[in-house]
């Protein structure tokens, strides 16, 4: 068992842990994080039938997390993209990573929600 990877998983979103790495992180100034990170090499398994090679990486976009003790974080993340063989067409996964209208997180963003109502 990694512990590392157990306390990663109580302080990140569940679908970083499982599908991106993490690459690199900075601390910048004395209460900013950024934690960056790398989707898996793994083509999504709804294409399973294609023949897919890595091609790369989307733009990366820059996501406003959770503050943890005190440091804003910020996760910096880099969708992976995946060419076709046969047909050349660039295949990816269909991830819903920033809230609508937010540069936040969909988790962060629903917690905000609800502590508003209050």
């Amino acid at each position: 068992m990694d512990t590392h990877l157990d306390l990663i998983k109580l302080v990140l979103p569940q679908f970083l842990v499982d599908h991106f790495d993490l690459v690199k992180n900075n601390k910048e100034k004395q209460e900013v994080l950024h934690l960056y990170f790398e989707e898996k090499n793994r083509p999504p398994k709804e294409e399973t039938s294609r023949i897919l090679i890595a091609h790369g990486f989307h733009k990366e976009i820059t996501i406003q997390d959770f503050p943890l003790r005190g440091n804003m974080v910020y996760l910096h993340v880099k969708r992976r993209r995946w060419l076709d063989k046969t047909t050349k067409e660039v295949v990816q996964r269909d991830w819903n990573l920033v809230a609508q209208g937010t540069r936040m997180t969909t988790e962060f963003a629903a917690f905000l929600k609800e502590i508003s109502r209050y």
